[in-house]
């Protein structure tokens, strides 16, 4: 196996004449400032992982040496074509490839705004007065958007979006101790240190309780109802299952009560989804909340998982079973937990009114009643869990 340390026998020149000097390295840096000037987002860390890879392995063979490159410096998969030419144009001295390389840099961004669209104001200001423009940005406005009316593409980028999500978890005071600076004394470690002093006791050691996560439990109604939001409502969940794989529970109700956190502990959210949906029996069926939620404190609640935690019930509310036995589940839930939060994707939309039969009954068992039909608004309900 030849590597990078190598000679890069047969793999073209680094100057583009073929002229190389036996050191591979300037070749390959070469190639990737070539691929900058084709429009490729190339950084630091990605050519010394391009560099890292090729070290493992034979720098002489072409395949290997092209497969290394697009794994590790392709971002995007409309990067793969721009690639291909690039790769063509360095490596294989082909001047139709080399033709096709235009230098696709963006400009850097200006710096002025204005508050006004172009074409207007020219009267007051002048011909030669500066036109300065101000839009939102695609992902500021996608963060408003309504989950259930997004296309495709912008639900892909909001997948990403979610990733970029910064979790806050809540958090409760433990009971274990632990060493501090101030609060009540510690006899027990207060002895020890006097016991290695001879018995002198010198100073008064001190101790604190300890902070750790609080348990956040998601109940997310996959009903027919809520089918417009029940994939980015999942994906949320995945998000939040894996950053707190221990502290974070995650279960779908519908005319069933399903768990699904093993499920979306999963590191990729597709075979996550994948996993959740061959597991969940009543995907856009009907929906018995009050049945639900009391098979789920007998099964689950009274048992320790929504003891002292942040309960989150994703759903619109309604109910084909009795709205009074919804409301009495709740009130039992209630008492289990620290807080409950319910997200309903209607409350955020204008003219909406909480009228329907489930929402009037577990109104007075909330703490929290928010929308959940936005971005925007699932970051205000971390905000709201952190504070809990």
């Amino acid at each position: 196996m030849v590597g990078v340390s190598h000679v890069l026998a047969g793999q073209g020149g680094g100057n583009g004449n073929g002229d190389g000097d036996g050191d591979p390295v300037p070749v390959l840096v070469g190639f990737t400032a070539t691929l900058r000037h084709a429009g490729l987002a190339i950084t630091t860390d990605r050519v010394a992982a391009f560099l890292t890879a090729l070290d493992e392995l034979d720098v002489t063979d072409r395949q290997a040496t092209y497969w290394a490159g697009r794994l590790t410096l392709c971002a995007d998969p409309d990067d793969v074509g721009r690639y291909d030419s690039a790769f063509r144009a360095w490596f294989e001295r082909d001047p139709e490839a080399r033709g096709r390389i235009v230098d696709q840099r963006r400009p850097p961004p200006s710096r002025l705004a204005s508050l006004s669209p172009e074409g207007e104001g020219d009267d007051e200001e002048g011909p030669d007065a500066p036109v300065l423009r101000v839009s939102a940005s695609a992902g500021e406005v996608l963060r408003h958007r309504d989950l259930g009316e997004l296309s495709a593409g912008e639900r892909e980028h909001l997948r990403r979006l979610l990733a970029l999500l910064r979790i806050g978890m809540p958090m409760r005071t433990s009971r274990r101790r632990r060493p501090a600076r101030r609060g009540p004394a510690d006899p027990a470690r207060t002895l020890r240190a006097a016991l290695r002093n001879h018995g002198e006791l010198r100073e008064l050691r001190r101790a604190g309780h300890s902070i750790r996560p609080r348990k956040v439990v998601l109940l997310i109604d996959v009903s027919g109802s809520m089918a417009p939001y029940a994939d980015t409502l999942m994906r949320f969940a995945h998000v939040l299952v894996r950053r707190a794989p221990s502290s974070v529970e995650a279960f779908t109700i519908g005319t069933r009560l399903t768990r699904i956190t093993r499920e979306l502990r999963h590191r990729d959210p597709e075979l996550a989804l994948s996993a959740a949906g061959r597991a969940i029996p009543d995907w856009s069926g009907g929906t018995r909340l009050g049945d639900v939620l009391g098979a789920f404190v007998e099964r689950w609640g009274r048992r320790g998982v929504a003891r002292r935690a942040v309960v989150v019930v994703f759903s619109d509310g309604w109910e084909r079973g009795e709205p009074d036995e919804l409301g009495m589940q709740m009130g039992r839930l209630r008492r289990l937990a620290h807080r409950v939060i319910w997200v309903n994707p209607h409350a955020g939309k204008e003219g909406y009114a909480p009228v329907q039969g489930g929402i009037v009954a577990v109104l007075p068992h909330l703490d929290h009643l928010l929308a959940g039909h936005s971005l925007a608004t699932l970051e205000r309900l971390l905000e709201v869990m952190a504070d809990a």
